[in-house]
């Protein structure tokens, strides 16, 4: 299974839930961002890569619908409502993310 995770700026959040699922036999994950200042954007080619697309926030789904409407048919889009408060691997960040991901893992 692909996971795609997806913030604003790809720095902290989803970099952060990319390290944690990225090394496992039964899924791969990337991450990117939404915004042009983004260190990776979004793009087609990652939207269709993904099995299940993780957004940190309701945000980001619009923007994702926003530019990608017709790609994003039929694919599985969760919020996870992780605001920007955390660092790149902040402990709670990274708790919060496991407890959030972890069922749709099964």
């Amino acid at each position: 299974m692909n996971l795609l995770f997806v913030c604003s700026r790809n720095k902290w959040r989803s970099p952060t839930a990319e390290a944690i699922f990225k090394n496992n036999d039964e899924h791969m994950a990337r991450s990117a961002g939404t915004e042009n200042s983004a260190r990776i954007r979004i793009n087609e080619s990652m939207i269709g890569w993904a099995d299940i697309i993780f957004v940190m926030e309701k945000k980001h789904k619009l923007r994702l619908i926003e530019k990608y409407a017709e790609l994003l048919e039929g694919k599985n889009i969760v919020i996870l409502d992780i605001e920007d408060n955390y660092q790149y691997m902040d402990p709670e960040l990274v708790a919060m993310l496991k407890e959030a991901v972890m069922p749709y893992l099964k």
